[in-house]
């Protein structure tokens, strides 16, 4: 078999796949959803775990994927997420899998995802304050956020890492608390900038809380100098916190966009392939799926897809449009 890369007209060559299990979530929170929910996709229009770990397979097998994330909405609601995490498993030894997760239902799967082969976690948490969590995501549920975080370690899904989105006026004044929070249980805490992707289309420029503003934050309690270690294809730009060896990390996506080493591309739960995650364009790769493609014409069309890759995401340009999928239904 020929392993093919996944190369843009840029020469980016993308092996980091992320794939969105589901774009339902059991949080509203303000930035991503309104308060009663969305329209989800039909079910029938989702992809069957089946067909999931066959896309992968093709991925990783034939054209050079080498990481999975499995995102959502909320991949812990997909039933048959451990299921499909030791089959992806199987498909390669080598594989880095890992999942971003909100983390409520992860005091009950940790172990088990962890025996079917999942190396680590993601965990979205805005805020240690359940006042201000609850008033984020329209949930009291910060308790089994800590809990999932805690059967996480025990199971070994290590490192652990905590997503923040700091948000005007709401919680942009814990920064310093929650990196000291997060130091405290070896945790690795990244800051990211609020993206244009809420469902809501309420995103603006001027309320985002930008990187140079957290780093302002940060700086009145720690120190931070540049980590080591190259930052590479990775989105966060790494800071020592107090000469380490805690590290935070900081991904500025609209202000300081890393688009030149970007190596990802991502598959929703509806069998389309997104070759960014501001992409305005889809390619289908269920109906041919479902029509009886073979593997290799589904790699053709993959390859297709990320010939449309653009240089750059393009939030600063005039004309730039949000995309019309969420980030709940493209995946993080």
């Amino acid at each position: 078999m020929t392993t093919q890369r996944l190369e843009d007209r840029y020469g980016r060559v993308a092996t980091d796949l992320r794939v969105s299990l589901t774009d339902r979530c059991n949080l509203r929170c303000s930035y991503c959803m309104p308060a009663e929910g969305l329209d989800w996709l039909p079910d029938d229009s989702v992809l069957t775990d089946d067909e999931i770990v066959r896309l992968i397979r093709v991925g990783v097998e034939q054209l050079g994927i080498r990481e999975v994330r499995f995102t959502g909405g909320e991949p812990l609601v997909r039933r048959g997420l451990v299921d499909i995490v030791r089959r992806t498993r199987a498909i390669d030894p080598a594989l880095e899998l890992s999942i971003t997760t909100n983390a409520l239902g992860l005091a009950r799967n940790a172990a088990a995802l962890a025996q079917a082969g999942l190396d680590r976690v993601n965990v979205s948490l805005d805020t240690v304050r359940a006042e201000t969590f609850h008033q984020i995501t329209r949930r009291d549920r910060f308790d089994d956020v800590v809990a999932g975080l805690e059967a996480a370690r025990e199971a070994g899904l290590g490192p652990i890492k905590i997503n923040a989105v700091l948000l005007r006026g709401v919680n942009d004044d814990q920064a310093a608390e929650l990196l000291r929070w997060s130091i405290a249980r070896g945790y690795d805490l990244r800051f990211i900038e609020q993206m244009p992707l809420d469902a809501q289309h309420g995103w603006s420029r001027e309320a985002m809380v930008t990187a140079d503003e957290i780093f302002e934050r940060l700086e009145a309690e720690f120190e931070l100098s540049p980590a080591a270690e190259p930052r590479g294809s990775a989105p966060a730009e790494l800071f020592r916190v107090d000469g380490g060896p805690a590290t935070v990390g900081v991904i500025a996506s609209v202000t300081r966009p890393f688009c030149g080493d970007c190596d990802r591309v991502r598959l929703t739960a509806d069998g389309q392939v997104r070759n960014c995650l501001f992409a305005r364009e889809e390619s289908d790769l269920r109906g041919a799926l479902r029509a009886g493609a073979t593997d290799e014409e589904l790699a053709g069309r993959w390859l297709v897809a990320m010939r449309g890759k653009r240089a750059g995401h393009g939030i600063d340009d005039p004309s730039f449009l949000q995309p019309d999928r969420p980030m709940s239904a493209i995946g993080g």
